[in-house]
């Protein structure tokens, strides 16, 4: 039986959500909170084994709430958000860099057409979520003091060119995928193509929360776009992305690829094919194997291919695999991605301009 903790301010919306919580047998709704503050307390006392948390709130807001909990009592948190706003959605990603998991829209109301298939989504997300084993979040201050800790990692072998890199995550991406662009120089000679596995909806949000802190311009992408260098492009909902001769984008509406539209397969699977060796690609944390047989052909095309290591992934299986299946030439924390990226894309230059 997974234990749950329903924060949320709203009196209708939070017997709503216990309602859909408490339809599935294998949850049980231990208590209920109506701000921040109430849901430290109840966390402290009935230990849930995940967290589904509102973001605005009165006294404590959920953001605050998330930080605090996962600094004192580390538990697997779903951000449930009923905004449409892009602009407020943005603040809703800055929880999951706190900690939180997943981000989810609130289920429709009873007698929506949606409400089946949204009410589903929530049960089967707290479901994955109770399996994740999440660990304390130090304080921002002791973070930023130990930020610098040594890692082991390999030399970055050289690529033919870097035209393209190509990075695919889900559960944890997010704030990894921050980290990342907020590291690359602004004068980054080669496009960025992104597929974050996140529930419909929230896209535009999250493109509008990772330009806020990052110096490269980041867009959801669109179809029949041309590519430019220091660029970020995100796949949209329920697209397949991939690229073609040329550097243009190509949105499809393919079959899903491993349950997935967009699919990290099908976006490395294109690259592959039109960039070959010149590319870079790589699978952060996620839950599943969405990505890592395609990273292995990518390499065996001569790309360089990367995979973020276990100990600082939220879920190690999108990677873990790719590193199963030898498909991976580098293993990598986050703050060591970028700097491959960028030694890479600068041998390139030298390489250009050398005779």
């Amino acid at each position: 039986m997974i234990k749950v903790l329903v924060v949320e301010d709203s009196p209708v919306v939070r017997e709503f959500l216990v309602h859909v919580l408490g339809s599935d047998p294998d949850i049980r709704v231990v208590g209920t909170a109506r701000d921040g503050e109430e849901a430290l307390e109840t966390v402290r006392h009935q230990r849930p084994d995940v967290i589904t948390m509102d973001i605005h709130m009165p006294r404590l807001d959920g953001l605050e709430a998330t930080r605090r909990i996962m600094e004192t009592h580390p538990t697997p948190i779903v951000i449930v958000s009923g905004s449409d706003d892009p602009r407020e959605v943005a603040t809703t990603f800055d929880a999951m860099e706190a900690g939180a998991l997943a981000v989810l829209r609130r289920p429709a109301g009873i007698g929506h057409p949606e409400h089946e298939a949204t009410a589903r989504e929530l049960v089967q997300a707290v479901k994955l979520m109770s399996e994740v084993k999440v660990v304390r979040r130090w304080p921002r201050v002791w973070r930023q003091a130990h930020a610098s800790r040594p890692s082991k990692m390999g030399l970055a072998p050289e690529a033919a060119q870097v035209r393209v890199v190509a990075i695919g995550a889900s559960t944890g991406g997010p704030p990894v995928l921050q980290a990342i662009l907020a590291a690359l120089p602004k004068d980054f000679p080669a496009p960025i193509l992104i597929v974050q596995h996140m529930a419909a909806g929230f896209v535009r949000g999250f493109v509008e929360w990772l330009a806020q802190s990052c110096g490269l311009p980041v867009h959801v992408a669109t179809h029949g776009e041309l590519m430019l260098p220091g660029h970020a492009y995100v796949a949209p909902d329920e697209f397949q992305m991939k690229v073609e001769h040329g550097g243009r984008i190509t949105l499809t509406r393919d079959a899903p690829e491993n349950g997935l539209r967009p699919s990290v397969s099908c976006l490395f699977r294109s690259v592959a094919e039109v960039y070959g060796c010149d590319a870079v690609a790589g699978l952060l944390t996620g839950m599943g194997r969405d990505g890592a047989e395609e990273l292995r052909l990518l390499k065996e095309k001569g790309a360089v291919t990367f995979a973020q290591d276990k100990a600082s992934s939220v879920v190690h299986g999108m990677p873990g695999e790719a590193i199963r299946l030898d498909a991976a030439m580098l293993v990598l924390p986050p703050d060591k991605i970028a700097a491959v990226l960028t030694n890479l894309a600068n041998n390139r230059g030298k390489k250009e301009r050398d005779p």
